[in-house]
Parts: structure tokens; C-alpha cells; sequence
């Protein structure tokens, strides 16, 4: 049976989205927002729905839905450790893009083993600097799990590094911090900007 063409109702209107096919009327047209599938008349939109592509597209869009519901939701039950944990994981990364071209703070090698943000001043012992810069450099797998750390060359490159003056100042009493969960959230966006721009700047 021959198809009856659909007769327009609706104008077509310019945008600056790029313009593209309707797959039920063949007309080309300028979307409104990106996600548009269709023109503007409502048996395109109608045959559309219909078509397999189109039950297709409607999932991935509930998908799409229901995996940010999820995160949402996920994101609201994070726990404060669960922040700090996160905010380490990412500050430790930028330590060790930060300190790429530097070798072991303790052993002084350059190898292509595991690499970790070792800390001179333990988070254990000094949670206040565990977030720190002048505390925290590239160090080897071997150093960190195995030598404790090997402190006492640690602070001997450290000193090379920061100078006697600020190790002074690591070694030295500090008031405790507690951070809340905005500064966490603060802290992890703006280190993840630190990331993206020493990867630019090494790209």
C-alpha cells in the first residue's frame, strides 16, 4: 500500500545544533536540544516510539536516568571516610604526576615499578598533614611497604628538596584538623583540576 506523505504542520526552524534526518518523515531538520530524535509533528514522534530504534533510544534514555538516580543516590549515603578515602586516592595521584620526573624520595632510583605518594610524616601519627604537599612525595613500592618508608633518607632528600628550614616545620608541632565533608568534596574537585592540568601541560 502506498505511504501517504505526511503534510507539515510545524515549521522548520535554524538553530545552532547541526541539522539532521527525521527517520520517520525523511525531512531534514534542526534539533531543538541534541537528545531530539525527530521533527516537531507528532505522527513522526508517534511512528518513531513505535519503531524498534525508538523503544531503543527510549531505553538508553531510562538508563541513562537510572544510572544518575543511582550515583545520586550513592553519592548522598557516602560516609566521611568514604570522602577522605577518595580525596587521598586523588591527592595521591597528583603527587606522583607532580613528582614524575623526580626519582624515589627515598632510595633515589628511577625504575618501572608500582609508584606511591609516600608520606614523610605518617597519617597515622599526623592526620593533620596528611594532605600536605610539602609532606607527601613519589616514592617507590619497595621504600614505602617494605623500608617503613626509609625515613632517614627520606629526610635527607627532603632537605635537598623543601630545605632544613620547612622539614623543621614538618617535624614540629600542629594544631589537628577535621576536615568536614564539603571541605573533603572542595578538596578532591580542586586537586582533580590540578590533575587535569599537569596532564595538559605533559600532553
Amino acid at each position: 500500500m502506498k505511504r501517504t506523505p505526511l503534510q507539515r504542520k510545524t515549521p522548520l526552524t535554524s538553530g545552532g545544533n547541526r541539522r539532521k534526518r527525521c527517520p520517520s518523515c525523511r525531512v531534514m531538520f534542526t534539533p531543538a536540544r541534541d537528545s531530539q530524535a525527530v521533527c516537531g509533528e507528532i505522527e513522526c514522534a508517534i511512528a518513531h516510539g513505535r519503531s524498534e530504534k525508538g523503544r531503543a533510544t527510549t531505553r538508553k534514555a531510562l538508563a541513562n536516568v537510572e544510572r544518575r538516580e543511582i550515583k545520586v543516590r550513592k553519592e548522598k549515603l557516602k560516609s566521611r571516610a568514604d570522602r577522605l578515602r577518595e580525596t587521598q586516592v586523588v591527592f595521591n595521584e597528583w603527587i606522583r604526576l607532580r613528582d614524575t620526573a623526580l626519582p624515589c624520595v627515598s632510595c633515589g632510583r628511577h625504575h618501572q615499578g608500582q609508584w606511591h605518594a609516600g608520606h614523610y610524616r605518617t597519617v597515622g601519627a599526623n592526620p593533620e598533614l596528611r594532605f600536605d604537599p610539602l609532606n607527601v612525595h613519589k616514592q617507590c613500592a619497595p621504600c614505602n611497604n617494605h623500608k617503613s618508608g626509609d625515613i632517614v633518607n627520606y629526610r635527607i632528600e627532603l632537605v635537598k628538596r623543601i630545605g632544613a628550614d620547612k622539614v623543621d616545620w614538618l617535624e614540629g608541632p600542629h594544631d589537628p584538623k577535621r576536615y568536614t565533608i564539603e571541605d573533603l568534596k572542595a578538596m578532591k574537585a580542586d586537586y582533580r583540576e590540578k590533575i587535569k592540568e599537569l596532564k595538559r601541560a605533559a600532553a
